[in-house]
């Protein structure tokens, strides 16, 4: 259009035209071109492009593809995720936002998709908008930090802003994070994408971290991101530097290390001359330190064992409400009236403190509706006692799952449909919370149904996390490494103590079948040997096959729910707790399947291999089943021959 418009105005004669003449043509060529260019900017708007810069992740895509297929069908998604959260953060340090403007959610997954080759959001269950929705309707970098006092904001930038590509850098600055998010982030995730578990990393990355969030030590510690391969060296600069440079830092180095020791010197000095000082209180008894308040939550207490006795009557065998393998649970009243739940160690040395302590650390800072709050601990050794471990956690008063449905309680009835299927649903939200909103990730080791308290309302709060693995350390009366408890404990972690998220997988399965049949996860038969009947999951796996999935609820159970609804909930027991670890599916997935209205339909559920404890007559039928005289091993690990001598892999 826009030659035709030229070539017309040269069709007038040569001759000379007038100004006016001349005004005419210039201004019809003007209108041409306005008419011409309006529709195509019509257009642009019309189609919106992502305003995600996706060279920052292309590195990471290249050694993903690259990489060996993986046999968990969760990775491709947990990796697309870890790589979004990375996108964001990018985005955060450009335009100071969080999220894409929703008008853009479809074309950044479509790019998203098509350099991952496979379709996120159908893959891994991710609504398109759920990319542009944010924690708490925190929306940008002066809404956070509205949220988060700047005092808070100061510590991250302490823990994080240097390089983050060793161990101990990435470990107190994700510790700090945890703290920042469980003290003023409490939101709900949003679909797993925009979660407020991740918001604290996108931040630090984006606005405190100097060397941002493409850098691959801060990838790799804030959004478990494994480096590419030709990332050797994290912090190299651009130019080569001059020698003057690097001797000053080198003179530098040497004068902060002096000064960090004589600091040092001086403040164990300080110390010792402060214990040495210590006196007296009026009632006769040496003066207690106050209550000392760790970093990790300004309601994080460090008690000293003159105060645990006090708030336990001096552990009075009238305040005990439960007992274990690892000690006693007593029942403690706190100065300001609260009541409280305190788990007493037995057998302990000294030797773990520092882990011990390291770890409720972290776990204080690990905050959900659907987890119990640690409220601090002890650590002391005395003459008569001698050394002692306590932590100590809020009452959850209404008793475990294990006390209502095996009549631990006096006034207990049978549990509702519904009331289950809270409890269901709030214990995979707490698991899921404890493997992918938690930082570093947490593993239970130990899930059963005593270890999920109810409240009031029958709320449920997984209880004991990330202790079980002190057992071993300083507690004689264990002889293995493998926490847990017996008919929970998934196969490849009791037989080669290999574990990982899929073994707490295992235990919830185990746990939700307990819940829908009211059977016990290993039943009684006389004192005798188990047999594959008297575990829940084999029993439950018999009926499924067999298409009697709901054979398996509870007889006399109150309010039914659908039906679909109700073997929808034994499959996913079924295939959680499954021997295989590959067939099992992963905590968030769970909660999409769990709950209320979800959408994500159950897998297939694979075959399993012969149990451990199986019967002559079962081995037969499935030899005959199978159609070969071959059995398959157990959990899909290859079984040991004599022959097989080479253990240079081990």
């Amino acid at each position: 259009m826009f030659l035709l418009a030229l070539k017309t105005s040269n069709q007038f004669p040569t001759k000379t035209k007038s100004p006016l003449t001349q005004m005419k043509i210039h201004t019809t060529i003007v209108v041409v071109l306005l008419l011409y260019l309006l529709p195509s900017q019509t257009s642009a708007a019309d189609f919106p492009q992502c305003p995600l810069n996706f060279t920052t992740i292309q590195p990471y895509i290249s050694t993903f593809l690259s990489s060996p297929p993986s046999q968990d069908p969760s990775k491709p998604c947990q990796f697309a995720l870890q790589a979004l959260h990375l996108l964001l953060s990018d985005y955060l340090l450009r335009t100071s936002l969080f999220s894409p403007p929703p008008n853009t959610s479809t074309p950044c997954w479509s790019t998203f998709s098509s350099l991952l080759r496979f379709n996120v959001t159908s893959l891994c269950a991710f609504h398109p908008l759920w990319i542009s929705q944010g924690c708490m309707n925190i929306t940008s970098r002066s809404d956070f930090e509205s949220i988060v006092p700047s005092s808070s904001i100061a510590d991250v930038a302490r823990l994080c802003n240097g390089s983050l590509s060793n161990n101990s850098p990435c470990a107190s600055c994700t510790t700090g994070l945890s703290r920042l998010k469980a003290a003023y982030l409490p939101g709900p995730e949003i679909g797993n994408v925009s979660d407020c578990a991740s918001y604290p990393s996108i931040y630090a990355a984006a606005a405190v971290n100097r060397f941002g969030p493409s850098d691959p030590g801060t990838a790799l510690c804030l959004f478990l991101l494994n480096p590419p391969p030709n990332s050797s060296s994290f912090h190299n600069s651009s130019s080569s530097g001059s020698n003057n440079g690097w001797i000053a830092g080198v003179v530098l180095g040497v004068l902060v290390f002096v000064v960090a020791l004589v600091l040092g010197f001086w403040f164990l000095l300080g110390r010792k001359k402060k214990k040495r000082k210590r006196k007296f209180v009026n009632s006769g008894g040496p003066a207690t330190e106050e209550a000392a308040v760790v970093g990790v939550s300004t309601n994080f207490v460090k008690f000293t064992f003159e105060e645990i006795k006090s708030i336990t009557r001096n552990f009075s065998r009238d305040n005990i409400i439960g007992w274990g393998g690892y000690g006693n649970v007593y029942r403690g009243l706190l100065p300001d009236g609260s009541e409280v739940a305190l788990k007493r160690f037995k057998n302990c040395a000294a030797s773990g403190d520092e882990a011990f302590v390291h770890e409720v650390e972290v776990i204080a800072s690990v905050r959900h509706v659907n987890l119990v709050t640690l409220r601090g601990y002890c650590t002391a050794t005395t003459p008569l006692e001698g050394h002692q471990r306590i932590i100590v956690c809020d009452l959850v008063k209404n008793g475990s799952l294990h006390d209502h449905l095996f009549g631990g309680l006096d006034d207990a009835k049978k549990l509702s449909w519904p009331i289950r299927q809270r409890i269901a649903i709030g214990t995979a939200r707490g698991l899921a919370y404890l493997h992918y909103g938690a930082r570093p990730a947490i593993i239970h080791r130990d899930i059963k149904a005593s270890n999920i308290l109810l409240d009031e309302n029958f709320e449920p709060k997984v209880a004991d996390f990330g202790l079980a693995k002190f057992a071993p350390e300083g507690v004689s009366h264990l002889s293995t490494r493998v926490a847990g408890t017996l008919g929970y404990v998934a196969p490849e972690y009791a037989l080669y103590g290999q574990l990982t998220e899929k073994s707490d997988v295992y235990s919830f399965g185990v746990v939700l079948l307990e819940l829908l049949s009211g059977k016990k996860a290993i039943s009684s038969s006389g004192g005798g040997a188990p047999t594959p009947g008297s575990l829940v999951a084999e029993w439950a796996w018999d009926l499924v096959r067999n298409e009697k999935a709901l054979d398996v609820i509870e007889s006399g159970m109150e309010d039914l729910g659908p039906p679909e609804v109700m073997e929808k909930y034994v499959l996913v027991g079924v295939l959680a707790s499954h021997p295989q670890v590959h067939a099992r599916p992963t905590m968030d997935h769970i909660v999409k399947m769990l709950e209320i209205g979800g959408t994500m339909a159950v897998p297939e559920i694979p075959d399993r291999p012969i149990s451990l404890i199986a019967g002559i007559e079962d081995i037969e039928k499935s030899m005959s089943s199978s159609g070969s005289g071959q059995l398959s091993s157990y959990a899909g690990c290859q079984p040991f021959t004599p022959g097989n001598t080479d253990l240079s892999s081990t």
